[in-house]
Order: structure tokens, then C-alpha cells, then sequence
């Protein structure tokens, strides 16, 4: 057993799932004697709906996701050869495939339009960044990707691309940077109350079976002192059927 091994496990569970079956991942690499492999495995983030909605949607339609990444790469092709045809068509195919996987994830899961916008936009991340779309293939990701540069788009033939830069792109890369930063704190909220929730039950745990421990240690008690009684009362009789047979000798 490995990591890989592992994380491919958890990230294909549902969110509700993941914190117990992590906390058993790593009880059985650790009494397997991995403490590092152990320590590995709690460290796995557990995933917000969005993106457990993407590593879903990596498993049960690889078909329909890989063509959409595929698309993507063709995408960044046509975008770097300055390529307005190939532009024009593939961002109209681009449309129509992201279209059908936003259906199939909001038919597959129960999602709310926040989540939803988020898986969307980590499929919108997949077709325009390379890294993003090897992350997404992966089917591990623990919170949803953004991309805040410039998206491929249809260009004249021959021309430069150029990155625009004004107060509104400014605005929008500030607002994405702001955005980010807060689904940040909520997932280390949502890390820290499940980490709370963990010491509340190991604590609970403890204390029952410390309570076990000094119930049994008061009947070993109970029955050591009942031992004595009985040792005492077998030396006793020992003794006076030795004098009871000395005098029934003489």
C-alpha cells in the first residue's frame, strides 16, 4: 500500500465519507508499522462538494472529460499559432461539451448553484491551463480551481495576442485573489471543525474505556481480596487437620 494508492480510494468517496475512511486508511498503515505513510494519509485534505463533484465526474465519464481536456490542448495550440479559425470552432465545441458535463455533474450530484459554479469553473480552469487539466485527470482534487489569466479567444490571424491590462481586469483579478483567499479560511474552518469534531469522539472514546479500565481494576481488587480470604481460610483448615491427625495418631 501507498499513497497513491490511498488518495485514489478517498477521492473517489462522496465529502461525507472521506474524514472516517482516511482516519481507517491510517490506522491500518500504522499498525502495519508505516508511521510515515500514516502520517501521509491524515494529512489528505478532505475535498469540498465542488471538487468531489469533478473527481466524480472523472470516474464515472472519463470519456466524455477527456475530450473536453483534449479540446483544451488544441485550444492552447490554436491560441499560441495566433489561429483565428481554429479559434472560432474550437471555442464553439469548447461551449458545447462544457455545457454537457455541467449537466451531468448537476445531474450526478445534489449540488447547490454555488457549488455547481464551482465545478464549472474548475472545468473552465482544466480547458485553458495545462496544470489545471492534469489535476483534474487525476481525480484528487480537494477544493476547486480558478484560472485569473488571460482565457483563449478568437484572434485575427497573425496577430499577437495581447494581455489587456486596465482598472476592471485589475478589479476582477483582485476580486478572483480575494475569493480565493476566503474559500481558503473556510476550508481551514471546515479542516479545524473537523479536527474538533475528531478530539470531541477520541476524547469520548477515552474516557469510556478508562471507565472499563477502573471498573475491571475494582473487581481485580474485589477478587484479590477475596483470594486472601479463601487463602487464609485453606491455611487454617491445613492446619488444624494436621493437628487433628496428630492427635488421632497417638
Amino acid at each position: 500500500m501507498d499513497l497513491d494508492e490511498v488518495a485514489g480510494r478517498l477521492y473517489a468517496l462522496p465529502p461525507s465519507e472521506f474524514t472516517a475512511a482516511r482516519a481507517a486508511e491510517a490506522r491500518t498503515a500504522k499498525d502495519a508499522g508505516d508511521v510515515r505513510l500514516a502520517r501521509d494519509i491524515a494529512g489528505l485534505r478532505k475535498p469540498t462538494v465542488s471538487a468531489a463533484a469533478v473527481n466524480r465526474l472523472v470516474r464515472e465519464h472519463p470519456d466524455d472529460l477527456g475530450e473536453l481536456l483534449a479540446l483544451g490542448a488544441r485550444l492552447r495550440e490554436a491560441w499560441e499559432a495566433h489561429d483565428a479559425e481554429a479559434l472560432a470552432e474550437l471555442t464553439r465545441r469548447r461551449g458545447e461539451l462544457a455545457g454537457a458535463l455541467s449537466r451531468l455533474i448537476r445531474r450526478d450530484a445534489a449540488l447547490s448553484a454555488a457549488a455547481a459554479a464551482e465545478a464549472e469553473q474548475t472545468l473552465d480552469a482544466a480547458v485553458v491551463d495545462a496544470g489545471a487539466a492534469e489535476e483534474v485527470r487525476r481525480g484528487r482534487l480537494a477544493k476547486p480551481l480558478s484560472y485569473s489569466g488571460f482565457a483563449p479567444a478568437p484572434v485575427p490571424r497573425g496577430r499577437p495576442a495581447k494581455r489587456p491590462v486596465d482598472s476592471a481586469a485589475e478589479a476582477n483579478r483582485r476580486e478572483e485573489a480575494e475569493a480565493r483567499k476566503a474559500a481558503e479560511r473556510q476550508e481551514a474552518r471546515n479542516a479545524h471543525q473537523e479536527w474538533v469534531a475528531a478530539l470531541e469522539q477520541a476524547g469520548k472514546e477515552h474516557d469510556e474505556r478508562a471507565e472499563r479500565v477502573a471498573g475491571l481494576e475494582r473487581k481485580l481488587a474485589k477478587a484479590r481480596k477475596r483470594l486472601a480470604e479463601s487463602t487464609q481460610r485453606l491455611e487454617v483448615a491445613q492446619r488444624e487437620e494436621r493437628h487433628a491427625r496428630q492427635r488421632a495418631e497417638r
